[in-house]
């Protein structure tokens, strides 16, 4: 399966895991975990970390992680047993982590803060001293963030952003610096679609399942001081603007991939298309330099341009027996060997190295849009509140795609996302 595909079931699925982990009780972990020793599994005193990753679609990922694991192996007192789990990655893990064999170490793109409420997650803070902390951007660290306590170590940074092709935007006179805004947007759209081709792609759903982004584009927050702060008149019209963008005649609905894929744009179904970072080496054999990027544009006076901040972290589940060996595995990995964190990012797959002063030395990441993406996600990036838990996310999500794709009133819908999300909020802080 490809990247993108992966990407998308682990956005999808981290609101199964979210709703899993927060149920009683637990169920036996099913089968199709794929498990293999990266250690050469001596005897003596050596104990058995076992360590769970999801199933990568990017080829060499899971013999670099066997390979990882087996160099650490040899050069400490831990075995490390790597579960490559394929399929519904967020469901399995959290049966895992209710059960009572949990993995020690695992990786997950983001959390709320129902994990520490649940007792499932280990604080890492004693591996952020000063300087190593300072070397992670502060927007990375206050997403595993509950409570003032650090519970996980970034892996890797993911982003997202507008993918145009130069040529078209040259051939219709369109300086894609002046696209700093959503009606910009969407009149460059109009200019750029032809017969063949349309301006614009934010994907088959209208752009509706990225809820936050007009949310940080129109100036404002998902919370703020423990409070649900998106309902806000510039919030209500930043998604009408969107509901208009979706249903314009500039606008591609229904390609054959969604917005995770760049085939809309290389195929020259679309000018301009969201997508992610993952995809650039794609775009570029396909492309070559007839391409640049952008981020979701500004909306309102108030506003400002935004690109999401995703990405996986290394976590230590709190009820490990070998919570000191583990820590020391996730220190090793993520913040020691700055090797690794190259080549897991870079060699494979196409992701951002988390700690900026690896990210600084990464050759692949210095010149034309690469070097582009990791400026706009310093600049602009955000992330979700860890308190903005799964049944927040639906209430929001749902009022997106019933105001995009729909077309119903924006004002009625933010201000009910608005009660339910409250609602949830009031029980997560009782």
């Amino acid at each position: 399966m490809d990247t993108q595909t992966k990407y998308a079931l682990n956005r999808i699925n981290r609101r199964r895991f979210l709703h899993t982990a927060g149920a009683a009780g637990a169920l036996a972990v099913g089968g199709n975990l794929l498990a293999a020793c990266g250690g050469t599994g001596s005897g003596g005193n050596q104990i058995t970390l076992q360590q769970w990753y999801h199933e990568y679609g990017e080829t060499g990922t899971q013999q670099a992680v066997l390979r990882y694991a087996a160099g650490y192996t040899k050069s400490s007192s831990a075995n490390v047993k790597i579960t490559w789990v394929p399929g519904d990655y967020a469901t399995k893990l959290s049966t895992a982590m209710l059960s009572s064999n949990p993995p020690d170490v695992f990786e997950h793109y983001e959390f709320n803060d129902n994990w520490v409420k649940q007792g499932l997650l280990e604080p890492l803070d004693d591996l952020y001293p000063p300087d190593i902390k300072s070397d992670f951007n502060p927007v990375n660290l206050a997403s595993f963030t509950v409570d003032g306590k650090i519970y996980g170590v970034k892996m890797f940074d993911d982003t997202e952003f507008f993918y145009y092709r130069k040529s078209l935007l040259s051939q219709a006179g369109i300086d894609p610096t002046t696209l700093t805004s959503m009606d910009a947007l969407l009149e460059a759209g109009k200019k750029l679609t032809t017969s063949k081709t349309k301006g614009l792609f934010l994907g088959n759903d209208g752009g509706s399942s990225n809820y936050q982004l007009p949310v940080y584009a129109a100036g404002g927050d998902l919370m703020a001081n423990n409070k649900i702060a998106f309902n806000t008149p510039e919030v209500v019209a930043a998604f009408e603007k969107l509901h208009e963008v979706a249903t314009s005649s500039a606008t591609l609905i229904g390609a054959p991939t969604d917005w995770l894929d760049p085939s809309a744009i290389i195929n020259g179904l679309t000018a301009i298309q969201w997508c992610g970072i993952w995809a650039m080496p794609t775009v570029i054999k396909a492309l070559g330099n007839d391409f640049g990027i952008l981020p979701w544009p500004a909306q309102g006076t108030s506003g400002k341009p935004t690109v999401p901040w995703g990405g996986f972290a290394e976590m230590v589940c709190a009820k490990s027996k070998h919570i000191a060996e583990s820590k020391a595995l996730v220190k090793s990995l993520w913040i020691d060997n700055t090797a690794v964190q190259q080549d897991f990012c870079l060699d494979y797959g196409f992701h951002v190295p988390s700690r900026k002063s690896v990210a600084a030395k990464a050759t692949k990441l210095q010149n034309g849009p690469a070097a582009d993406a990791v400026n706009l996600l310093n600049s602009y990036g955000r992330t979700i509140p860890p308190l903005f838990d799964s049944v927040m996310v639906t209430a929001l999500t749902d009022a997106a795609s019933n105001i995009v794709k729909n077309g119903a009133d924006a004002a009625s819908e933010v201000a009910k996302a608005e009660q339910k999300c409250t609602t949830e909020l009031q029980q997560l802080l009782s």
